[in-house]
């Protein structure tokens, strides 16, 4: 029924909120390191230490946004598993929808529902790549379809007594 095992829906939020705060604060990091270097006076130390503070300020509250996202995106999600009772991609590009409504809702209906499109949109696109991705690799690990003798290539074993179908008189 399942591709794959998943861990239980409460363990299952903590872990995605974990990997989300993770992913989130180790990419802004880069982000900011960057943008704090190019961004700080001339000077070698200047920028380093203009760096450094933008990592320090920045990257733990881009990675506690992405927490957000990734803890109501997989409470979402396991609540759709439990109402469905199965586990789909529609359940995703589902929970990617409602995760960005929910999350504009501050700023208006109209706002609400290009976030909705565009979460169920991305989400449409990463289920989709992961669909093809999985298609892909297990064409890739099929058994090999045997090679059909080619009657006319190798004489046969018991020395030319047995004809093949269609080859009539080759190998007398």
């Amino acid at each position: 029924m399942e591709e794959y095992a998943r861990e239980p829906c409460p363990w299952r939020i903590v872990d995605d909120c974990g990997g989300a705060f993770t992913m989130g604060a180790i990419g802004g990091g880069v982000f900011q390191a960057i943008k704090g270097f190019r961004n700080a006076p001339a000077g070698v130390g200047h920028r380093l230490r203009g760096s450094a503070n933008a990592v320090r300020i920045r990257a733990p509250q881009i990675g506690g946004s992405f927490a957000v996202w990734g803890g109501l995106f997989s409470t979402i999600d396991c609540g759709l598993v439990r109402l469905r009772g199965k586990e789909d991609p529609w359940n995703s590009i589902t929970s990617g929808a409602l995760t960005g409504a929910i999350l504009a809702a501050r700023s208006g209906p109209l706002t609400m529902m290009g976030s909705a499109m565009m979460g169920g949109i991305l989400l449409a696109l990463i289920e989709g790549v992961g669909i093809l991705l999985t298609r892909y690799t297990a064409q890739q690990f099929q058994n090999p379809i045997p090679f059909a003798e080619d009657p006319g290539q190798l004489p046969p074993k018991d020395g030319g007594q047995q004809q093949h179908q269609g080859t009539k008189g080759q190998f007398q």
